[in-house]
């Protein structure tokens, strides 16, 4: 029978979503690709467990995410039914729909058909009545914005989800849904973009400020850039790694150039001058602007896991150091 540790909350750092009353751990857990059908449940379920009883509190899921599709929703409903479920009050659980789920016209997009059909299939997989963010999961260009924001309106009414958010929409776009979801009252909280050190589209488009105005957090995903910021491919790819993965088509040996790995020297440098690998100085990096509430970490190893909760141990930077880094992506 699993008991939480007694101390989880002591070393990990919260954030506020912005003015919301909500809190999220500064790192937040993410079931993106590793929670699989061919993933071995009780690698899963200890990875889990593992980030929980280091104060890791917010878990993120979509329910497109496996492979296969649901599959990491199911997962996830399986760990909390085995061993969290007592814990229920003290986690905070998102899913998201946007992208394709099943076959026919209704199987993706924004239409309210869509998006409340598949949350109430997430909440069947997962075994429990509502989440705590639900999430449009991209911008619908098809679908009128105000038939979206009413259809999140109605979920919270419903009582299947406590709050919304909305992922991968730029400034604008958030702006437009905002001026919706205000008039509506709808407890808008959070948006969740890619970025990293070697996506930075955010700064360009001011979405921290944007959000911020709004009143809301934000929390990124991809800090990593599927695996590149890593040690792991300084010299060589190894046979293990997701880029030697045949079923992985979003990271591939091709973005392994030799200026990348130029790149990853240096920052191999700055990183062990603060005595850090480079996924802790990435993961830290995203976190030097208190308007990112959360940087989102997905593993597929407890040693992974491990390292990438040591990022903690140091989340300042100097200056300098931020100049280092600049020069070093150049």
């Amino acid at each position: 029978m699993y008991v939480a540790n007694a101390d989880r909350y002591k070393k990990m750092i919260y954030r506020k979503l912005g003015s919301s009353g909500l809190k999220l751990s500064v790192l937040s857990f993410g079931l993106w690709q590793n929670f699989g059908e061919q993933n071995d449940y009780e690698v899963c379920k200890q990875m889990i467990l593992n980030a929980f009883d280091h104060g890791i509190t917010h878990f993120d899921l979509a329910n497109n995410y496996g492979p296969g599709p649901g599959h990491a929703e199911k997962v996830f409903g399986r760990i909390l039914k085995d061993a969290l479920m007592p814990y229920r009050d003290e986690i905070v659980i998102s899913t998201k729909a946007g992208y394709g789920m099943w076959s026919g016209p209704y199987q993706d997009g924004g239409s309210r058909k869509y998006l409340i059909s598949s949350l109430n299939q997430s909440l069947e997989r997962m075994g429990i009545p509502y989440v705590d963010i639900f999430y449009h999961h991209r911008f619908d260009h098809e679908t009128s914005l105000k038939e979206t924001m009413l259809a999140l309106r109605d979920i919270v009414l419903s009582g299947k989800a406590l709050y919304v958010g909305l992922s991968n929409y730029n400034s604008e776009q958030l702006k437009a849904a905002h001026q919706i979801l205000d008039q509506l009252n709808v407890p808008y909280v959070i948006t969740q973009p890619s970025y990293s050190m070697l996506n930075r589209w955010i700064e360009q488009d001011h979405l921290l400020e944007t959000q911020d105005s709004l009143g809301g957090g934000t929390i990124c995903y991809s800090a990593l850039a599927q695996g590149l910021l890593t040690n792991k491919y300084i010299n060589d790819i190894p046979a293990d790694s997701r880029a030697k993965n045949p079923n992985s088509w979003w990271f591939t040996e091709k973005n392994i150039t030799p200026e990348a790995r130029e790149r990853l020297k240096k920052l191999d440098v700055i990183a062990k001058s603060r005595g850090q690998s480079i996924a802790q100085l990435a993961l830290a990096w995203t976190l030097r602007n208190p308007k990112m509430t959360s940087t989102l970490i997905s593993t597929s190893k407890i040693q992974q896991l491990e390292e990438n909760l040591k990022t903690l141990d140091n989340l300042a930077f100097s200056d300098h150091e931020l100049q280092q880094i600049e020069d070093a992506l150049k």
